[in-house]
């Protein structure tokens, strides 16, 4: 077994987190958990069959082995890993994730995560399990993740800019800008951003400061200057025709739309 489906889409449901020492009783184990997913964080070098497919056990190794899986260990020697055993759930958007995969960079990250998980879980396991579900989602985009469509599928380059665009909405953003962030020509992320999103840089930009403008109207108090100048729209009556041109109605007919907090139905007055 090279891959597993997982299911991240609702936290796990975690059993048991520790820290596992093997090798000083014997050189050799063989198990299989029937109910439970199996995370390693490894600290030793060892050899590991799973279901028939042979894996090499490194330090900064991260594993996810399935439910009802036949494992197959041999150490080396004194053996000691991180780990959660868990449940996941059946339903959500399947991700493929390798059964065994190198953690790069992001080692730190997962180890810091893993052990304040070891910390909470005797008093705190709510906590524990969120810890363990970060995990996860880290672990589930180790591996370059296969050119198709938007987001989990996009270049490195168009998550990137993304991230950058996302981060900054309240501050000015030129192309440029964002392709300088990404890393990549100006004309290269506009290849690589159309071809993974369909839309242009610019016009991602605008969709998501007129998103972000909506809930705010719709769902805070905020002053409308306020929320022009958090979407990176200060001038009041840019802003006014932004918001005509993208959500079809003025900043205060969307805060005033029925079920909007503080009018309408939304604060128990008459409709």
């Amino acid at each position: 077994m090279r891959e597993a489906v997982v299911r991240l889409d609702e936290p796990p449901v975690v059993a048991n987190v520790g820290v596992g020492v093997h090798g000083p009783a014997g050189h050799t184990d063989v198990f299989r958990l029937p109910d439970l997913w199996q995370l390693h964080l490894y600290r030793y070098e060892a050899d590991l069959t799973v279901d028939g497919t042979h894996h090499s056990v490194r330090p900064g190794r991260v594993s996810l082995v399935p439910p009802a899986t036949t494992v197959r260990y041999r150490y080396r020697g004194r053996s000691e890993h991180l780990y959660a055993h868990l449940r996941l759930p059946a339903t959500g958007e399947p991700r493929t994730v390798p059964v065994m995969q190198d953690a790069g960079p992001q080692l730190p990250a997962l180890s810091a995560l893993m052990l304040q998980a070891v910390t909470a879980w005797p008093s705190t396991p709510v906590r524990a399990a969120a810890e363990v579900w970060a995990v996860l989602w880290r672990v589930a985009h180790l591996a370059p993740p296969a050119p198709q469509g938007y987001a989990d599928g996009a270049h490195p380059a168009v998550t990137a800019a993304i991230s950058h665009i996302e981060s900054r909405l309240a501050d000015p953003l030129t192309v440029p800008d964002v392709a300088r962030a990404a890393g990549v020509s100006h004309n290269h992320l506009t290849r690589l951003f159309r071809a993974a999103t369909g839309d242009t840089v610019v016009g991602y930009i605008r969709q998501r400061r007129l998103e972000r403008a909506r809930h705010l109207l719709r769902e805070s108090t905020l002053s409308i200057s306020a929320i022009a100048a958090s979407v990176g729209i200060p001038d009041l009556q840019a802003f006014n025709k932004a918001c005509r041109r993208e959500l079809g109605a003025s900043p205060r007919a969307v805060r005033g739309a029925p079920g909007t907090p503080g009018t309408g139905r939304g604060s128990g007055n008459p409709p």
